[in-house]
């Protein structure tokens, strides 16, 4: 392979002595779409070089997006009524697995993504250096018109995410990404409906010891129609939920345990002061009672999520990882 080419337009196959041209890579582009009749065209037709086959899913629109789409020669299924983001994947997953891809995209139907940017997503899983990519608009090379408050609100919910995050992924956000088929049999069904599927996609793709990449893409925002479809602060606080729900399932000895240990011995220590009191002045406090009955109950139900949790996550992997 010359230098100034990429494994999309060099894709060999060794076999014994003999080297022949690969057959090309069966590419699957998933569009998740609500309300999207002035941008869903324009998406498509750019995608459509890169894409054999295209599949959107009208997420309950009440505009003209399925039949737009349609006339564009995608394939469409609709949801009867929004369903979320989280929700659409799964489904344009599970379509997609039925054509036996080699590489499944993801981009937003609102215009923010480009599609000529899809050889750029495709490439390190072309090269075997990869099975999810995302397009990141947080490394070097990327490029994002992205309001201030914006910018602001997706770094602290990087921060919050980056806790579950071994592989030091700076835009977990980023729904425009390229996964393997491989990955694609890794992540399955994910539980989030909304968009912390995104970050749930990661934590599947890690638990599988997938290799996750990132490359610069350009995200527009001026000239969007309502770019985010949700209100800021409602998505803000959906997507910390989501990040303590992610946390709290992947360390709930950690999170959950360590805090009811020490409740447990707070109410343990309370208690035998109580007794010493009374035993020492006959006099029975009846808040320390009560703080110290609190203390342990909360303890007691802590460990026991914890412990919960714990043999709950473990079975699940235990079953995601059966052939």
């Amino acid at each position: 392979m010359s230098e100034n080419q990429t494994p999309l337009q060099n894709m060999q196959e060794k076999g014994g002595s003999e080297t022949r041209p690969e057959r090309k890579p069966k590419i699957v582009v998933c569009i998740p779409a609500y309300n999207e009749e002035s941008s869903i065209a324009g998406v498509i037709a750019n995608a459509k070089p890169y894409a054999d086959h295209i599949i959107v899913c009208d997420d309950g629109s009440k505009d003209k997006t399925a039949e737009i789409a349609k006339k564009m020669g995608a394939e469409v299924f609709s949801n009867p009524v929004n369903m979320g983001k989280g929700f659409s994947l799964n489904m344009l997953f599970d379509y997609a697995r039925d054509l036996n891809p080699d590489i499944v995209v993801t981009l937003d139907a609102d215009g923010q993504h480009d599609p000529n940017e899809i050889p750029k997503l495709i490439d390190p899983i072309l090269a075997n250096r990869a099975d999810v990519v995302i397009g990141s608009r947080y490394v070097k090379g990327s490029w994002t018109d992205a309001p201030r408050y914006r910018r602001l609100g997706l770094k602290i919910v990087n921060s919050l995410f980056s806790f579950d995050n071994e592989f030091g992924i700076k835009d977990t956000q980023s729904g425009f990404r390229a996964f393997s088929a491989r990955a694609l049999r890794a992540i399955s069904w994910c539980e989030m409906k909304g968009f912390g599927i995104e970050a749930e996609q990661l934590r599947k793709a890690s638990q599988h010891g997938m290799r996750i990449v990132e490359v610069p893409i350009s995200v527009r925002y001026n000239g969007v129609h309502k770019p985010s479809k949700k209100n800021p602060i409602r998505h803000g606080l959906g997507l910390v939920g989501t990040a303590l729900k992610l946390v709290v399932e992947e360390y709930p000895l950690l999170i959950l345990g360590a805090p009811g240990f020490l409740l447990f011995f707070v109410g343990v220590g309370l208690g035998v002061s109580l007794l010493w009191t009374f035993n020492e002045t006959r006099y029975f406090s009846i808040p320390i009672a009560i703080m110290s009955l609190g203390a342990l109950v909360g303890g007691i139900f802590f460990l026991f999520s914890a412990l919960i949790l714990y043999a709950i996550s473990k079975i699940g992997e235990k079953i995601e990882r059966r052939p």
